[in-house]
């Protein structure tokens, strides 16, 4: 019997959400376990000076999100997983969170990257760090091993 038998991967594209993935097909292929990967567009990144963006920049980044999304999703079914995607636009902290309690998630994967320093992640917050507040369910974090 599974430990985890709903997994979420919080997934955006970056380097650290792809070393999340991969710790995730390291569960392997369970017919008990659900894997879900949860990808957000945080239409406050479009913000510039308080305006927003032209709708077509908007369409562009949702359109290439969900295709990179799809593409995890397949990777992961790909060695046998069962997955869902979970696209969403909103606050990435609120959305996982909200996410991680109606799907009743038992384990977390998030990516890290040490790319940013301590001081800036205390000062502007990190979405992995406020997650690990919010949610109430076990975490894994992955990090970004590039040497």
């Amino acid at each position: 019997m599974a430990r985890y038998r709903k997994i979420m991967v919080a997934y955006n594209g970056a380097d650290e959400s792809r070393a999340a993935l991969e710790e995730a097909a390291g569960f392997g292929a369970d017919p008990e376990v659900e894997m879900h990967v949860a990808a957000v567009m945080n239409t406050a990144a479009y913000l510039v000076a308080g305006e927003y963006l032209p709708e077509m920049t908007l369409a562009a980044g949702r359109d290439e999100l969900q295709a990179d999304m799809k593409a995890a999703e397949s990777r992961l079914a790909a060695r046998g997983l069962r997955v869902q995607s979970h696209f969403v636009i909103g606050e990435p902290v609120d959305v996982i969170a909200r996410l991680v309690e109606t799907l009743g998630i038992d384990l977390l994967i998030l990516g890290h990257s040490r790319a940013k320093s301590f001081a800036m992640r205390w000062w502007r917050g990190s979405v992995d760090t406020m997650l690990i507040e919010r949610v109430r369910c076990s975490i894994l974090v992955a990090a970004d091993v590039k040497r």
